[in-house]
């Protein structure tokens, strides 16, 4: 894994950044953008050409997979890789990296014509990057190191056990999967089809990154009838839904909102909130990694509700949650061979593991409960989905150095 296997990385990493992938939550297509289907067929192009098993896109749920067969008798567990070919909702359109070479740890120019900067004063975690080949977007768009360095760093380390086949494997299977960023991907995976025992996400950030633990999240959408009337004549008549909008956020938690939680503290976050006089809609995300004050926080809101319908001539306020997912633990902490690995390979490589619970979601929540436990894995970015997103060369090289040492350690196990 010497500096000979640079060049193929960044090349590689470059090309599929200029791919226009980014999602899009009002589409009822699968993937919701052609974008990804494009790049799905670039990676398809290139696991034939490097002779893999079992490739398959699927136009029913926008996967691409396919399987490096195991090179030994031995029986060693099959493990999943995965990553996800979408970026978030920010603009993607052009993509132009820009990259450093030996980062002298200043701040950044990003764009000249613009006066774009990536300042150290605001992102000090820089300074860790010094003599390292950073990568960064022109200031005008995310780069989409979230998750296309997934998919990289997947095939950099396929590449590197092809070229070693000193180092026995069962199957390893890939997929590459659509509309990850606005949560809908990973319903219609076909676990059925994907056959390991564990897998892994490689879709977190900075190196050492890694996460077991994520939230059990819910939308709440409440929509409200009011009585519009006009204002002269409205006395004892009128009734504002924006109004008893307003009345019912209040009612909440003020201090329980992302702003002022970290860690295992969970939140309420109004997502959007619109309304006139005789209609108001307001959509809440409600999160907790703990599953009974996740039922909780969901029962607290439907009471706020019913409070409010009470005061009023009847009941104008109605209330819809659905789950989103939940917090893949529960399914993890059954078989933490695939944490045990991680962690163990991390630290053969010297890489000091940062393991957090997560304050988000990821594929692998929903595919942990399809019955294959899937933590998530560093891929060595940062400030993702913006425009001041990174990451360097070495960060790439790092996962998938990580990559390859979970395969060596997985043969150690026994199945």
């Amino acid at each position: 894994m010497g500096r000979g296997k640079h060049e193929p990385t960044l090349e590689r990493f470059i090309r599929y950044v200029k791919v226009n992938t980014r999602s899009d939550a009002a589409s009822q297509t699968i993937p919701t953008t052609v974008g990804q289907v494009e790049l799905a067929s670039i990676i398809q192009r290139e696991l034939e050409e490097i002779g893999l098993s079992k490739i398959r896109y699927s136009k029913e749920n926008g996967f691409l997979t396919a399987v490096l067969p195991a090179n030994t008798t031995k029986e060693i567990p099959a493990i999943g890789l995965i990553a996800h070919l979408d970026t978030a909702d920010y603009s993607a359109e052009n993509i132009q990296p820009q990259i450093f070479t030996n980062y002298d740890g200043q701040d950044v120019l990003l764009n000249e014509a613009l006066g774009i900067y990536m300042k150290v004063s605001e992102f000090p975690n820089l300074k860790e990057y010094v003599g390292q080949t950073l990568i960064t977007t022109d200031g005008t768009t995310l780069l989409g190191a979230d998750d296309k360095a997934g998919i990289v760093e997947i095939l950099a380390a396929v590449d590197y056990l092809l070229a070693h086949p000193e180092i026995k494997h069962g199957d390893i299977w890939l997929a590459f999967g659509p509309d990850e960023e606005i949560g809908r991907g990973a319903d219609r995976f076909d676990a059925t089809n994907f056959p390991v025992e564990f897998a892994y996400t490689i879709d977190s950030g900075r190196v050492g990154a890694f996460e077991y633990e994520t939230f059990n999240a819910a939308q709440a959408v409440i929509t409200i009838e009011g009585t519009s009337v006009h204002p002269g004549t409205a006395f004892g008549v009128m009734v504002n839904a924006i109004k008893l909008g307003e009345r019912l956020d209040a009612s909440l938690p003020k201090d329980e909102v992302p702003e002022k939680t970290k860690d295992y503290e969970g939140f309420y976050l109004l997502t959007k909130f619109s309304g006139t006089l005789d209609y108001a809609e307001l959509v809440y995300i409600i999160r907790d990694h703990d599953k009974g004050k996740f039922q909780q926080r969901k029962e607290y809101l439907t009471q706020k509700v019913s409070e409010l319908n009470a005061l009023l001539d009847k009941e104008r306020c109605t209330l819809v949650i659905s789950d989103q997912y939940y917090n893949m633990k529960e399914i993890i902490e059954q078989d933490m061979r695939s944490v045990e690995i991680a962690i163990k390979a991390m630290e053969n490589l010297g890489i000091k593991p940062i393991v957090a619970p997560f304050r988000g979601g990821t594929d692998g929540s929903k595919i942990s409960f399809m019955g294959i436990p899937t933590p998530n894995l560093f891929t060595g970015g940062e400030n993702f989905h913006g425009q001041y997103e990174f990451i360097t060369l070495e960060a790439m090289e790092q996962a998938t150095q990580t990559i390859v040492e979970i395969v060596k350690e997985t043969a150690i196990l026994k199945k």
